[in-house]
């Protein structure tokens, strides 16, 4: 929180680089965390607040939780409710984040937060689960070891 950005929060740092990759601008975005855990949500927020998105977390006692979501440019879905994202959350043009990690209770498949089928059409850009941000967090886990390496004087 005071700007030390050696060692992010592996999760949240892999949505950046994710959103920095793409090309999607974050300044003057309107940012919608839905998640306030402490590893995802509360970082997740604070990092995109550093690159200037004005950003609103919200969490399961979110008054109109749905016309908070349709308002976001940039939407991260961390709450942890097998696909409970559908069309009906999100703005059209929207850049979706499915941070989720879940099984459907009807089959036990793998999915996320976030509906992807119902979302695809209308997000501007979805990450999928599995796939998306899954591999982005041992990317900056790795990341994170490696700066730790370097910080201990290791030839690297």
């Amino acid at each position: 929180m005071i700007g030390n950005y050696d060692f992010l929060p592996c999760t949240p740092a892999g949505v950046m680089a994710l959103l920095e990759r793409s090309g999607v601008v974050i300044e003057g975005k309107e940012c919608v965390v839905v998640g306030r855990s402490n590893i995802v949500g509360k970082p997740q927020a604070l990092l995109l607040l550093e690159k200037n998105g004005t950003v609103t977390v919200c969490h399961s006692r979110t008054k109109n939780l749905r016309e908070v979501c349709r308002r976001a440019d940039i939407l991260v879905a961390a709450i942890g409710k097998p696909e409970f994202f559908d069309s009906s959350y999100v703005k059209e043009g929207a850049v979706v984040i499915d941070v989720g990690m879940n099984r459907r209770p009807a089959d036990g498949k793998l999915c996320g937060d976030v509906d992807f089928a119902s979302v695809e059409p209308i997000a501007s850009a979805i990450t999928p689960v599995p796939g998306g941000v899954g591999p982005m967090t041992i990317t900056m886990l790795m990341k994170n070891t490696f700066t730790a390496a370097k910080k201990q004087g290791a030839k690297v």
